[in-house]
């Protein structure tokens, strides 16, 4: 799963549809967009051909529901460009391995990198070479320890994912009295995960009558979603709401909580998994709504790397050059806008 630092003070945020060159996405601000097309990563790219540019792509293995749609997005993103070469490569979890690819990709002099790194401290080497070679990096998500290692930053929000999800259920619940949550968290040993808690618990603050009463860490797979789940279910025997990180092991948490019989509370889901807003749009279980960590990023990370290749700017900003950072917003789909994300919902 992605890991990012928290930028949600200093960063310029975006929507959740990819950023295209030509024309920059409206900023999300609310959970219920009005008067806008669907949010989709099929936006047109609304400029004309430039100069040819050669992007080298690398990833982490696509292991996880959510990385394989990272690297879907930017094939597809690419195949939209006729000026857009990708050349991508085979994707790895061993940090070894993508050094070497990486390395691969600078020994071609492609024009310009983007790399989603298995490990961002790990690889900040492998990009400080890329940039004194003169090939600019798109650092996507799993930031590099140095910002001299990119030149510019595109990822999520894990922060603004706890902290929209507990709003959600803040508002959901603020007139019950002594309502109590559980939470289903991803691995403690990601940084990320510590932040979605953190944005949770600094969101419940601003209701009183909520209290937290137990909390489990899976480990982003539907097998330890449902295991946990079913801990939680036993230890707990009543709760009126549920946050968990990930729609992926909410796939096997909803099997625990079918598995018990147990109703009467709402869950929120995390990340934007189309199975969950199936679910959602259904509403006919507990599930009630999810908030995204988008894949997109990578498809803007192909608008960016392709204006950086081309120097010029983004369409819709006065600036002459793309941003240093860019921060998506984490928005909750609910059966109220879940027609307008399905099409960013992944497998």
């Amino acid at each position: 799963m992605p890991e990012s630092r928290v930028h949600s003070r200093r960063h310029l945020l975006l929507g959740g549809a990819a950023v295209s060159t030509g024309a920059l996405l409206t900023a999300c601000t609310s959970n219920e967009p009005k008067d806008r097309t669907s949010a989709t990563n099929e936006a047109p790219a609304a400029d004309k051909p430039g100069a040819p540019v050669t992007i080298g792509f690398a990833g982490p293995q696509a292991d996880h529901g959510w990385l394989n749609a990272i690297n879907e997005n930017a094939k597809r993103r690419a195949e939209k460009y006729s000026d857009v070469t990708l050349e991508i490569t085979e994707g790895s979890n061993d940090t070894a391995a993508q050094i070497g690819q990486v390395q691969t990709l600078i020994n071609k002099r492609v024009d310009v990198l983007v790399v989603l790194p298995a490990d961002g401290k790990a690889l900040t080497q492998v990009g400080l070479q890329a940039m004194k070679a003169g090939i600019p990096v798109v650092n996507l998500d799993r930031i590099f320890a140095s910002p001299q290692a990119y030149r510019c930053w595109i990822g999520g929000d894990n922060y603004g994912m706890g902290l929209n999800a507990g709003r959600y259920i803040g508002e959901k619940l603020k007139d019950k009295k002594n309502a109590t949550v559980v939470e289903l968290a991803g691995m403690d040993s990601l940084e990320l995960t510590r932040q979605r808690t953190q944005g949770f618990d600094d969101a419940l603050k601003n209701y009183p009558n909520i209290r937290k009463v137990a909390r489990q860490a899976a480990d982003f797979t539907v097998e330890s979603g449902q295991a946990k789940m079913a801990q939680l279910l036993q230890a707990q025997s009543k709760f009126d709401a549920l946050w968990n990180h990930d729609d992926d092991q909410g796939v096997g948490a909803l099997r625990a909580i079918a598995q018990a019989g147990r109703k009467g509370f709402l869950m929120v889901g995390g990340a934007g998994a189309k199975s969950a807003m199936d679910a959602i749009k259904a509403d006919d279980g507990v599930l009630k709504a999810t908030v995204l960590y988008p894949p997109t990023m990578a498809a803007s990370a192909i608008d960016l790397a392709r204006a950086l290749g081309q120097k010029k700017g983004i369409g819709g900003m006065a600036e002459l050059e793309i941003p240093a950072s860019i921060t998506l917003y984490s928005a909750v789909v609910t059966k109220e806008n879940v027609d307008e994300y399905l099409p960013t919902g992944f497998s």
